[in-house]
């Protein structure tokens, strides 16, 4: 496929790497993504290109280029060295959130259970001087029902507007950086408004639990551990930031190998660590076992929905979905009949190869999906890039089955049942329909026309 949006030169890149990259977690002999190059060497002597994202490389502008430079171990460290000074108005209260998906990368690398691994990573961090460690599960909570009431208001207006379906995913954030510098409005105007988990946790920690601290949201340091390097990228949009108080939302994203890296310079075993409950958003309660949500290897946003609107628009209680693979293993869909109608159809397209498939056919009026969760990582967020990835750049394809084996073991909570975000949108957001949440939780998303170079800065 062409991008419209960039260079012939760009597009090869993008098409080059789509057709030699085979790194899917159930089809790693099937050609779908585009290869994202790591080395876990020491934090000295690390050599990442920026174009080794998934976000296509020509992007990336200098200013960009130079803030992603700063989202690295050293900064980390900066801040707690400047923690242990003397100078008391330069502190800062150090957090750090996990995302579900890097935990089974921690339990199946040291052989532990994933409450073990949560427990352990936890201590680790804290003994390097970090105050609070936060699971993200409750930001994906607000995520996913956000994003299932929207597509249910698109759906009941599918026919006044012309965008209103298909609805695409909005989580990961190599895809939305793709389809707002490379694609069109065409595609940004089907994309959900609904934050991902990673900002939606940036919104409750500078937010809601800088608040419940008494604490100015330029006092909180904020990190984020995730599975793919795209997200320290999303970390840096203009509108995931507070300008009252100078302070981004998340200041902070460092991959799981990049946590392991740290280990490994502080010579430090995970199972020489103490284990240390993870803490919550509310006062000093402290979580209990790890649970995740439907989905075998990301936050489940396509099986939420499914199952919210077969109830909500027509009455049917969906307890299993039954997915239909098609070209590939990493694009899937699933169906609802009524009457011996289809009702509805959702897809789930993982890989660049598969999204621009996707896109060819939403281009040409062909496009029968209501919602597709799309993700850029081939496989899922498991296998972002990030994480379980061998010295020279391939997935470690034993490490990933373990860490699938470890996710789908988790107990799935539904976001309805959790009682501390029914409190958040009645007390902190003022209501389902307040303003506060509209502003708290949801984005736009538009077609963002850009003439840059493509850069390698070595970082």
């Amino acid at each position: 496929m062409k991008c419209e949006n960039c260079t012939k030169k760009e597009c090869s890149k993008k098409q080059k790497n789509d057709e030699t990259q085979s790194t899917s977690v159930d089809a790693l002999s099937s050609n779908d993504g585009s290869e994202e190059k790591n080395e876990f060497d020491t934090l000295a002597n690390a050599k990442i290109l920026l174009s080794d994202c998934l976000a296509c490389d020509s992007c990336m502008t200098l200013e960009e280029g130079a803030r992603v430079f700063q989202q690295n171990q050293k900064e980390f460290f900066r801040i707690l060295n400047l923690n242990k000074k003397c100078d008391t108005s330069k502190h800062k209260v150090l957090a750090v959130s996990l995302c579900p998906q890097s935990l089974p990368y921690f339990a199946a690398k040291f052989n532990l259970s994933v409450n073990e691994a949560a427990k352990r990573l936890c201590g680790f961090l804290k003994s390097l001087g970090v105050h609070y460690v936060f699971d993200t599960t409750i930001a994906a909570d607000f995520s996913i029902l956000e994003s299932q009431r929207e597509f249910v208001q698109r759906y009941q207006r599918r026919n006044q507007e012309e965008h209103a379906l298909p609805m695409f995913a909005s989580a990961c954030p190599g895809w939305i950086r793709y389809a707002e510098r490379v694609l069109t409005n065409l595609v940004t105007s089907h994309i959900c408004t609904a934050k991902s988990p990673q900002q939606i946790m940036g919104s409750l920690v500078k937010g809601y639990f800088s608040r419940q601290k008494n604490l100015s949201p330029d006092k909180i340091f904020h990190v984020v551990v995730a599975p793919c390097y795209d997200k320290k990228l999303e970390a840096l949009r203009e509108d995931f930031y507070t300008a009252l108080y100078n302070s981004p939302e998340v200041d902070c994203v460092l991959t799981s190998g990049e946590i392991v890296q740290i280990m490994e310079q502080k010579n430090v075993s995970m199972k020489d660590v103490t284990e240390v409950a993870v803490d919550t958003l509310f006062d000093d309660l402290k979580e209990g076992d790890v649970v995740r949500h439907e989905g075998k290897r990301s936050d489940g946003y396509l099986e939420h929905i499914f199952k919210h609107a077969a109830k909500e628009l027509f009455g049917m209680d969906v307890k299993e979905i039954t997915y239909k693979a098609l070209k590939n293993k990493d694009f899937q869909e699933v169906t609802l009949e009524k009457d011996g109608e289809t009702v509805l159809r959702f897809a789930a397209a993982y890989g660049f190869r598969n999204i621009q498939n996707m896109v060819l056919k939403l281009k040409k009026g062909k496009f029968l999906y209501h919602f597709v969760e799309v993700l850029a990582c081939p496989g899922g967020c498991l296998n972002g890039k990030g994480q379980a990835q061998t010295e020279d750049g391939k997935p470690d394809r034993a490490l990933l089955a373990q860490m699938e084996e470890v996710y789908t073991a988790i107990p799935v909570r539904l976001p309805e049942t959790n009682l501390h975000v029914q409190r958040m949108y009645q007390h902190w957001l003022e209501g389902l329909d307040s303003k506060k949440v509209q502003d708290t939780l949801h984005t736009t998303y538009s077609a963002v026309n850009q003439s840059t170079s493509s850069l390698d800065i070595k970082w």
